[in-house]
C-alpha cells in the first residue's frame, strides 16, 4: 500500500466512519509500513484534501457529466486527491497525479465505468489548469469557496476580524502546520537540547521571542527520538505555552488543571514550578489518567497527580484549597483548524450549546480558588460566545472576581485587558483564548 491509497482509505475513513484524521492516519502510515517520506506524504495528501475539498469540488462540477452525489465515495476521493496534487503540489507531475488517481478508481470502483470517468476528468483539469473558473457570488460565499470553510464560520470571521484579516486567517488554516516543542527544564537546556536534535538529525530553529521554544522540521515520527523519549522536550504550541506563562505559577503552590489531558498545560506548570509544589491534573476520561501519568513520567515530573474527575462536578474537599486553577475547557476548536483541518466540516449545531458547559465548569471550577488566588480560563477557538462572552457572564454573577492584567513575552507584553485572542494570522500561533481572573482576599 503506497501514500496516495493511505490517504484515501483515511479520507473515507473520515467521510463514513466520523474518524479524526490525525489520529486514523497515524494508525494507517505504521500498518502500512511506510517510511518517514512516504508517511509525510501521505498526510500532506490527506490534510490537503480536506483544507481544499470545497475549491476542489468546485473544480469537480465544473468538468463533470456525473454529479457529485451519484459517485461512488472512494472514486470522488481519487478525483479529489487527484486534483489537490495538480493544484498545490508543484513537485508531483501532472501525468502522475492523473495516473495514479485512475489507478486508485480502477482498484476500488465497483463500475468499470468509473475508471474512465475519473480519467476523462482529471485530464478535462488538467488542460485548463492555467484557466480554471474562480469562485463568484457575495464576498462571504467566494471566501468559504477558495479557503474551504463553511460560509457560517466564514462570515463570523468578517464580523470579528473584516474581510482583509479574515482572508489573512483563511489562508493561515491552510497552511501545513508547523511543530513547536518546548525543552524540559528539569532534564536539558535549550543549548544541549538543540546539540541533541543535530546528532539526531533534526532540523531546528529557535523561536523569535518564546524562550525554551523550537520550531521543528525533518523529525519523522517524533516519539521514536531518543531525546523525546529521555524527556528533554514536550510537543506543544507556543499558545498553549503563553497561557500556562500567563498564570504567573511559582514554585510551592498548589495547583488545579480541571480538563488537563493530554497534560501539556500540567507539565508546562510543573516545570515552571521547578517540579516544587503540587499540580493535579484531571480529566473526565479514565484512560487520558494514565496518558497524564505517562507524560510526567517520562519528563520526571514528580509533583503531579493524575486523577479522574467531571470539571463540572463540585468536590466538596477541594473548596477554596488551590493557589492556581487553569480551566481550558471544551470548545469548538476552531482555533487549531490547521491542526485537524476535519474540524471546519463537522455539524455546527452542536457548538450552540458549549458557552453552557463552558460557564458550568468555569463557576464550578471557581469554588477551588484560594481567596487571593488566580483562575486561568482558555479555550483552543476564536469565537466571541466561547471566549469574551462566557468571561463577562462570569464577573457578572461573581462578583468576588477580578479580571486581571498578565504579561507575556514581547512583542506581547502586558496584556492589561487581562484577555487575550492569540490569532494564527497575527501571532504565528494556533488560535487562542486566555483570560486570567483574580479571586478577591477577604482582608
Amino acid at each position: 500500500m503506497d501514500a496516495r491509497e493511505v490517504a484515501l482509505l483515511t479520507l473515507f475513513a473520515c467521510e463514513k466512519q466520523g474518524a479524526w484524521s490525525d489520529g486514523y492516519l497515524k494508525k494507517a502510515i505504521r500498518e502500512a509500513g511506510l517510511d518517514p517520506r512516504d508517511g509525510a506524504f501521505a498526510t500532506r495528501l490527506c490534510a490537503g484534501v480536506l483544507q481544499n475539498r470545497m475549491l476542489i469540488d468546485f473544480y469537480l462540477d465544473r468538468f463533470s457529466t456525473v454529479e457529485r452525489a451519484k459517485m461512488e465515495a472512494k472514486v470522488l476521493l481519487a478525483l479529489r486527491l487527484g486534483v489537490y496534487q495538480m493544484l498545490f503540489l508543484d513537485r508531483v507531475p501532472v501525468s502522475a497525479a492523473v495516473n495514479t488517481s485512475v489507478n486508485l478508481a480502477r482498484k476500488y470502483a465497483k463500475n468499470p465505468k468509473s475508471v474512465g470517468l475519473v480519467n476523462g476528468i482529471l485530464r478535462g483539469i488538467s488542460r485548463n489548469l492555467e484557466d480554471l473558473p474562480q469562485p463568484r457570488g457575495e464576498l462571504a460565499e467566494r471566501l468559504a469557496i477558495q479557503y474551504s470553510h463553511p460560509q457560517w464560520l466564514v462570515e463570523e470571521f468578517l464580523a470579528q476580524l473584516g474581510p482583509e484579516e479574515s482572508e489573512a486567517l483563511l489562508r493561515a488554516d491552510n497552511e501545513p502546520p508547523a511543530i513547536y516543542a518546548q525543552a524540559n527544564p528539569l532534564k536539558t537546556s535549550q543549548e544541549e537540547l538543540a546539540a541533541r536534535w543535530t546528532a539526531e538529525g533534526v532540523r531546528w530553529e529557535a523561536h523569535p521571542w518564546l524562550p525554551g521554544c523550537f520550531l521543528l522540521s525533518g523529525t519523522g515520527d517524533l516519539e521514536k527520538l531518543p531525546s523525546f523519549r529521555e524527556g528533554l522536550f514536550t510537543v506543544q504550541d507556543p499558545a498553549a505555552r503563553l497561557s500556562v506563562l500567563a498564570t504567573g505559577a511559582k514554585p510551592g503552590m498548589r495547583v488545579l488543571d480541571v480538563c488537563a489531558a493530554p497534560g501539556g498545560k500540567s507539565f508546562a506548570v510543573a516545570q515552571i514550578m521547578k517540579n516544587k509544589g503540587e499540580v493535579l491534573s484531571c480529566d473526565i476520561h479514565p484512560h487520558k489518567q494514565t496518558l497524564i501519568e505517562k507524560g510526567a513520567e517520562r519528563l520526571g515530573i514528580t509533583c503531579l497527580t493524575a486523577q479522574t474527575q467531571d470539571g463540572k462536578a463540585f468536590r466538596p474537599e477541594w473548596e477554596e484549597a488551590f493557589d492556581l486553577v487553569i480551566a481550558d475547557v471544551p470548545c469548538s476548536g476552531l482555533g487549531v483548524i490547521r491542526k485537524k483541518p476535519d474540524i471546519r466540516y463537522k455539524d455546527p449545531a452542536p457548538l450552540e450549546g458549549l458557552s453552557k458547559v463552558q460557564q458550568a465548569i468555569l463557576e464550578n471550577v471557581a469554588r477551588y480558588v484560594k481567596p487571593g488566588g488566580a483562575l486561568l480560563y482558555s479555550t483552543c477557538t476564536v469565537l466571541r460566545r466561547e471566549n469574551e462572552a462566557v468571561v463577562s457572564e462570569f464577573l457578572c454573577k461573581w462578583n468576588n472576581f477580578t479580571i486581571e492584567h498578565f504579561q507575556l513575552p514581547d512583542p506581547i507584553g502586558e496584556v492589561k485587558s487581562g484577555m487575550l485572542t492569540l490569532w494564527p494570522q497575527r501571532h504565528g500561533t494556533d488560535g487562542f483564548f486566555i483570560a486570567k481572573l483574580r479571586k478577591k482576599d477577604r482582608t
